[in-house]
């Protein structure tokens, strides 16, 4: 009699389990955010707080809408449709009227994630993708100086844009810091957020190569400008504090899924980021496209993570 069992059994090899689940991945984001929210609530009052549950509302209830049809198990609880609405609220105006904040949020679900199969299988950062899509459809929503005309301040990188770099000369990079400016809902409260970014890496939340690489193309990149005409281009230190610049680097630039996983890729796709950041600022129509950076950058993930480190024994 033959035995007919196998003599080898394939399986997966065991794995030492980390301790880490994407549910308390998700804590741990959304509470490393909570400061510069609360700053966002105080300087712009009860409608920040209304932009930021409405926003992550939508999402959760966007993405349990749609897993129904594409009969996939309910996911609310791992938190990470409410972490993308709030991502997304982060870069709206305070005082974004209710229905941007739901389509936006509605499309950073269905375009960003579920079109893709859902969390984890998306190419793209979904934040990025709902800001990308009001920026374009309705840019007059989205201007953070039309929209926060109750407030007398400044939108740096807006002034820096229509009347050049003597008009942001008088911003210091402290008041960048402490966000006594206009902008995004928490994304330009440079100060929380650089904090908050810390705190993920010591964490372990993220690792340094994206942020850390994003931040050097974003400087060298200005740098460049700067020397050949410090009169028409901001320096460097302006363009990392002003705008989505620190928010991008820390939390959108590495999203799971749409950003390479080796390091010399990421060091690449971190600097291209940042070069585009600044091109983008330069050359495009939009005051900040630091967004739009990351978008372009996604599209190059599958190219940059064709170079991978040699197998052990390779040659």
């Amino acid at each position: 009699m033959v035995n007919q069992q196998s003599a080898f059994t394939v399986t997966a090899a065991p794995f030492w389990h980390s301790g880490r689940t994407l549910t308390g991945d998700m804590y741990r984001l959304l509470l490393v955010l909570l400061p510069a929210a609360l700053l966002g609530m105080y300087r712009f009052g009860y409608d920040a707080l209304t932009v930021l549950a409405l926003a992550g509302l939508t999402a959760v209830a966007t993405e349990a809408l749609v897993q129904r049809p594409m009969r996939q198990t309910p996911s609310a609880h791992d938190f990470t449709a409410l972490a993308d609405g709030i991502l997304f609220a982060f870069m709206l105006p305070a005082t974004a009227p209710w229905w941007i904040v739901v389509v936006g949020s509605a499309t950073t679900i269905i375009l960003g994630r579920m079109v893709f199969g859902g969390y984890g299988g998306s190419p793209v950062c979904a934040p990025a993708v709902g800001w990308c899509v009001l920026t374009v459809s309705w840019p007059a929503y989205m201007d953070l100086n039309g929209m926060l005309l109750a407030w007398d301040l400044v939108e740096p990188l807006s002034d820096l844009k229509y009347f050049g770099a003597e008009s942001v000369a008088h911003i210091t990079p402290g008041s960048l810091l402490l966000g006594e400016h206009l902008g995004a809902l928490g994304a330009s409260q440079s100060g929380l957020v650089l904090l908050a970014g810390i705190a993920l890496l010591a964490m372990g939340r993220v690792r340094w190569h994206i942020p850390v690489s994003y931040l050097a193309g974003v400087f060298g990149t200005a740098l460049i400008y700067w020397l050949i005409d410090p009169q028409l281009y901001a320096p460097p230190l302006f363009h990392i504090l002003a705008g989505t610049t620190i928010f991008t680097a820390f939390f959108l630039l590495p999203y799971p899924s749409a950003a390479p996983v080796f390091r010399i890729p990421m060091l690449l796709f971190g600097l291209l980021a940042g070069a585009l950041t600044i091109l983008i600022r330069v050359y495009g129509i939009y005051p900040d496209g630091a967004p739009f950076a990351v978008l372009l950058a996604n599209l190059c993930t599958p190219l940059l993570d064709l170079i991978q480190p040699k197998p052990f024994g390779g040659r």
